[in-house]
């Protein structure tokens, strides 16, 4: 399965989406040495992203089964909380809770290979059709700029 967008930094992760329905998305990453803290775990900022991303793309995900994919997104805020040391492959799931016209909300769980859970975030992201970017020009969330 392939991301709805190319995101050079989810590229650089190795992070892989194995889920996209209406309302949910899955993503996976499996943990290499630069990704770890100096405890040998992951970083916290990985297991963020993991959830951020997860989140995100369930909150461009279908309205309902075989629909189309919702307009991109941007983070408005996000909260995390770390329950674990992430080790190994990690699987981050995401849920759209609710959707207004602008507006998801959504929450993620991160779990590692057994199964325990090593984080929980919530977010709302803004829906985006094109990004303001420095110069007046405007990039739209396919990539094309206008």
């Amino acid at each position: 399965m392939e991301f709805q967008v190319r995101i050079p930094f989810v590229d650089w992760l190795g992070l892989e989406l194995t889920g996209f329905e209406a309302g949910s998305a899955a993503v996976e990453l499996a943990l290499r040495d630069e990704l770890l803290n100096s405890w040998g775990v992951a970083h916290g900022g990985v297991t963020m992203t993991l959830l951020d991303v997860a989140m995100a793309h369930a909150a461009r995900s279908p309205l309902a089964p075989g629909g189309e994919p919702q307009p991109g997104v941007v983070t408005v805020e996000m909260k995390t909380s770390f329950m674990r040391p992430g080790e190994g492959r990690l699987v981050a799931r995401g849920r759209r809770l609710h959707r207004s016209a602008t507006l998801a909300f959504c929450e993620g769980t991160v779990h590692d290979a057994t199964g325990a859970l090593v984080g929980h975030g919530s977010g709302t992201f803004k829906y985006l059709r094109a990004l303001p970017v420095a110069g007046g020009r405007r990039i739209r969330s396919s990539g094309a700029s206008d």
